[in-house]
């Protein structure tokens, strides 16, 4: 995995747009509305780092487009009206498969911590190089920390951003192959015989 990239910039910031204006902040408050859409840039960029695991795939979805917001929209009952389609076009830059995986990650802290550990495990072991994956000193990626390890602030701004029930319609559409791929259904935790 190439970690962050350039290429993928235009995903990145309008699957957040489109999640954090689904899943809008617990309260009209501007901290509450910047805690609630870091979270939800977390939660893309790990997806997106999944979906796109090289500079390849990053440059082929730059060429190809990643096919916009219109199940999603459909999905979460907010397709824009007609008037104001020409106004939001960064609508095509939403990956749809990125905002579900997304969606999966905010919903369950455990996959989001597989999600995690599968970016951190795909980063280079040249240590002369900076790591683009901040620690702190809990050894949660400085990075992620909103996503893996919220405090009361960030839970509070979140609450529909974080509601599994709410959430389930957008995270039902690709929950299947994020499972595959972080290998989350073999692996489950054996329960007591």
């Amino acid at each position: 995995m190439a970690g962050p990239s350039g290429e993928l910039s235009p995903v990145i910031a309008a699957s957040t747009h489109w999640l954090a204006r689904a899943y809008p902040a617990g309260s009209a408050d501007s901290i509450a509305h910047t805690l609630s859409e870091l979270q939800a840039r977390q939660a893309i960029t790990v997806a997106a780092w999944l979906r796109y695991p090289t500079e390849m795939d990053a440059a082929l979805v730059a060429i190809a487009g990643p096919g916009g917001s219109a199940v999603l929209d459909w999905r979460a009952g907010s397709e824009p009206d007609d008037e104001a389609l020409e106004s939001e076009g960064w609508r095509t830059w939403v990956d749809e498969v990125v905002v579900s995986w997304a969606a999966c990650l905010l919903a369950d802290p455990l996959l989001a911590r597989r999600g995690v550990d599968a970016v951190l495990a795909a980063v280079p072991s040249d240590t002369s190089r900076p790591s683009p994956y901040p620690r702190t000193a809990g050894d949660v990626p400085h990075e992620f920390r909103r996503l893996l390890a919220p405090d009361e602030r960030d839970r509070k701004a979140a609450v529909l951003l974080r509601h599994p029930d709410l959430l389930e319609p957008i995270a039902e559409l690709h929950r299947d192959t994020l499972l595959y791929l972080l290998d989350a259904e073999r692996n489950e935790p054996a329960l007591p015989a």
